[in-house]
């Protein structure tokens, strides 16, 4: 059914973090127009993505562990699961907050084929889709100032594959509660080249009015942002961490999502918009309709947040491209009898 299938009956492939990254490197335009392909097959119907569960722990509010399992279709099928553990509090331990998981199985006997890890795909993908819903929302030929509330791994990457999607960005604004993220990922930019402008703010609340695109990629589980009528009409919000925004904000907003059954869970803020209003109506549609043509990217004189989950499929069709780049490259660890 696809490249790694091919692995003989007993084995399984393992690849690491080092073979994983380097199938992602350098590939950033790629995996954008690998995202859109997947949100097209997934809203065109060709998977299942079962609604996902919370492993939560007593008296931990943000510690989680999410089993992300499904099947995607289109012209590289793919079924399997995403282990993924958030645990914030391991930043001050010096381990990133995020460690996952991604098992592949054969779509003929249902054998897992290959074990990788999986914070990478997790992480870019997510990074991916953000860039992918600032070049179909935000369509114009600059963006003047691109704006990041929350500066780690995920806001990072976020900003990274938004810069590489050919687009010039004349200035860049960062917030976060840690000042020394902030610095971080300032003086990483202007080693990275970028010759703008970057201002370090002092609240979130004073990157709404500047920034035309806005990325929030926090950890955040309470809303702490509640009205967006300090942005531009024109802004585009990338709602990445899903619980920054209470419900007055998100319904002064122009709402989209990946999928709009996924997003309506785990208290999201549309989540909690829906149980306040007893409908979801706010959201106009998903990044697929945007890409068909089934609705325009904005509608209306105010700001377009974008709402993106992070659908199994996007995990399925990036584990999917690793793997089978790590097949052609000769990748990874293969145990011969590691199946019973």
């Amino acid at each position: 059914m696809t490249a790694h299938a091919n692995t003989p009956t007993h084995a399984i492939t393992i690849l690491g973090a080092a073979e994983v990254a380097a199938q992602l490197a350098r590939r950033e335009r790629e995996l954008i127009d690998l995202a859109a392909q997947a949100y097209v097959t997934h809203g065109r119907g060709q998977s299942c993505l079962p609604q996902s569960e919370y492993l939560r722990f007593p008296g931990m509010a943000r510690e989680r562990i999410i089993p992300k399992a499904g099947y995607l279709g289109g012209a590289h099928p793919a079924a399997g699961i995403k282990w993924i553990a958030s645990f914030p509090d391991n930043v001050a331990q010096g381990l990133p907050r995020a460690s996952a998981l991604i098992v592949l199985n054969d779509l003929q006997t249902g054998r897992p084929t290959t074990v990788m890890e999986g914070s990478l795909i997790s992480g870019q993908r997510t990074a991916a889709a953000a860039a992918l819903a600032a070049r179909l929302i935000h369509a114009q030929p600059r963006i003047g100032t691109l704006g990041l509330i929350g500066c780690g791994p995920i806001g990072r990457e976020t900003l990274r594959f938004i810069r590489a999607d050919a687009r010039p960005v004349d200035s860049i604004a960062l917030f976060d509660l840690d000042r020394g993220a902030m610095e971080r990922l300032a003086d990483a930019l202007r080693a990275d080249g970028f010759a703008g402008e970057v201002h370090l703010a002092r609240s979130a609340e004073s990157l709404l009015p500047r920034s035309d695109v806005l990325v929030l990629a926090t950890s955040a589980v309470e809303p702490s942002l509640h009205a967006i009528d300090e942005c531009p009409a024109h802004a585009t919000i990338l709602h990445v961490s899903l619980r920054d925004f209470g419900v007055p904000a998100v319904l002064q907003a122009d709402n989209l999502a990946d999928d709009i059954a996924h997003v309506l869970q785990a208290q999201t803020a549309v989540h909690r918009a829906g149980q306040q209003l007893g409908h979801h109506d706010f959201l106009r549609g998903t990044l697929a309709d945007v890409i068909e043509g089934r609705i325009p990217p904005r509608a209306g004189d105010r700001p377009v947040m974008v709402h993106p989950f992070g659908l199994a499929a996007l995990d399925l069709a990036f584990a999917d491209f690793v793997a089978r780049c790590a097949l052609q490259a000769g990748a990874g660890v293969c145990v011969p009898e590691f199946l019973a």
